[in-house]
């Protein structure tokens, strides 16, 4: 039998180890080391220092925001964990200079400094321009939505909440009752009364939280024009419930622009509202206040830059701001494949969207009640009044007007299984009546000329310019979201309130952003 040297993995070793040369060039860790040593400037972090006359030294900046920077970059959020790298792990101890801060001081760097992350971002956009990565020919804008660090389930408006809260104090009562129960009986059920002992106190400890949101909490209202009240959330009342493709989440929108030459990202901004046309003005401003502040251009969009975002952003208040302000912009709106000679078949061909589900009857068309636009009152085929549930202005500028049918009078109507698509609903204690919609026609003060201003921007998203310049938008925007979400791990974000997320998304896009200095930049040059 051949002899082999002894080995054992279980032992310690005294190992001679000269941190810089674990920093190879071409790494993303010399990356970060090399552009935080030699191009940033981390004095924006000093006046939240006060031991120049005394105290325990602190942490550089540097070193936290080099080992926060690396950490994130490998999908290492806890700052717990981080810590363990900074005890364990080469390349942590090489940009730590073997230093190991505690963790409380990594959380505490990452969700007070937000300002600070501000900064930061926008010298790293100032290194990317001098080096040649920012084209400034097209920027799309995008978001991507992704969980807070609170669960839906405490969602609510503030009504939704008090009732949950009397639904909670009814489940002590009974609770409290049974525990009576059981401690007069004899039998031994005493794993039960300690069971529900526990689910007492966890019942209290809920009450309370959502008496005390109550009591100091006002109503959140929505941006739309209708100002209506939204949900709130105990645990992260900036946060709010989101549509997306997998579901109803609780969390942020975290918006992007980019730029078309490197996919840089040139603004980065974290929202608390799942729709997006509120967010595009704002998003728009800050791109031009940036490049005034950094010294690239005085205006932006003065040069002829393009502006790109997806049907999200469209509405007639964006279309409107986009055409005031001059700005070389294509935003379509949700119809404009259908108005696509292109897309006339694609139904045909690859079939339509949920074919395979259970429909249920469509029942009267709208066409058949009886609206009167001067007093906004309906009247449905079997004549009898319905009230106006609700009114808001769409994305498209349009007044929507939404009716239902009274229960009581839908429950018993002749015409029932005729005019409703679910006649069962009906008969239950919590169903609805008849519900119908109508958009009325566009004011007459949301005018360019004698068109609106969507329509304005509908002819130069289907000319054929339009189209070219749009088909870029996706190429440009979503590979972004992909690094950040999928090789970066960020899936949620871990902090709450809407600023320590700001920061946090900031931190990732200024991860993306030292990626593309490392492999297109002269940065390890």
């Amino acid at each position: 039998m051949p002899q082999f040297k002894h080995y054992d993995y279980n032992q310690s070793a005294m190992v001679v180890i000269n941190y810089e040369e674990q920093l190879q060039p071409g790494t993303f860790e010399y990356a970060i080391h090399y552009l935080i040593d030699n191009k940033l400037d981390l004095s924006v972090y000093y006046p939240n220092y006060n031991n120049d006359d005394g105290g325990r030294p602190a942490y550089d900046p540097a070193i936290l925001l080099k080992i926060i920077l690396f950490a994130y970059s490998k999908g290492i959020t806890s700052s717990r964990q981080i810590q363990w790298c900074c005890q364990t792990n080469i390349i942590f101890k090489a940009l730590s200079c073997d230093s190991v801060p505690h963790f409380t001081t990594i959380a505490n760097f990452v969700s007070c400094y937000t300002n600070q992350i501000e900064q930061i971002f926008e010298q790293i956009l100032l290194v990317c321009h001098e080096q040649g990565l920012l084209g400034n020919e097209l920027f799309a804008i995008d978001g991507c939505k992704m969980s807070s660090n609170a669960a839906k389930e405490w969602s609510g408006t503030l009504k939704e909440l008090a009732e949950k809260r009397d639904k909670i104090q009814r489940q002590i009562r009974h609770h409290i009752k049974e525990h009576k129960r059981i401690d007069k009986s004899e039998s031994s059920e005493q794993d039960r009364a300690q069971r529900l002992k526990q689910t007492i106190e966890t019942l209290n400890s809920a009450s309370e939280k959502i008496d005390k949101f109550l009591k100091t909490a006002a109503p959140r209202m929505g941006k739309g024009r209708s100002r209506k009240e939204v949900k709130s959330n105990i645990t992260d009342n900036e946060s709010a419930k989101m549509t997306t493709s997998k579901g109803t989440i609780q969390g942020y929108n975290g918006v992007a622009a980019v730029d078309k030459k490197h996919q840089v990202i040139i603004e980065a901004q974290a929202f608390g509202e799942g729709q997006e046309h509120h967010t595009l003005q704002p998003v728009a401003e800050r791109i031009k206040q940036r490049y005034k502040r950094i010294g690239i251009s005085r205006n932006i969009y003065a040069i002829g830059t393009v502006l790109t975002a997806d049907t999200g952003f469209a509405n007639e208040a964006n279309m409107q701001y986009l055409h005031d302000q001059k700005i070389n912009a294509y935003v379509p709106d949700n119809q404009f494949r259908s108005r696509d000679p292109k897309f006339a078949d694609q139904k045909t061909k690859y079939g339509k969207r949920h074919q395979n589900e259970k429909r249920l009857p469509q029942g009267f068309a709208p066409s058949e009640f009886v609206l009167n636009q001067n007093t906004k009152t309906c009247v449905c085929p079997a004549g009898e009044a319905m009230w106006l549930k609700s009114e808001r202005i769409d994305i498209q500028g349009n007044l929507k007007l939404f009716f239902e049918g009274r229960l009581t009078k839908c429950r018993d109507c002749a015409l029932k299984t005729k005019c409703m698509r679910n006649p069962e609903s009906a008969d239950t204690r919590k169903g609805h009546g008849r519900q119908v919609s109508f958009i009325l026609e566009k004011g007459a003060s949301n005018k360019v000329g004698n068109a609106s201003y969507t329509d304005w921007m509908k002819e130069r998203v289907d000319s054929q310019k339009g189209k070219e310049i749009y088909s870029h938008r996706m190429s440009v925007v979503e590979p972004v979201f992909g690094n950040i979400t999928v090789n970066k791990g960020l899936n949620r974000f871990g902090l709450r309130g809407l600023k320590k997320v700001q920061g946090q998304w900031q931190l990732y896009c200024m991860i993306h952003n030292i990626e593309k200095l490392m492999n297109y930049g002269k940065l390890a040059v």
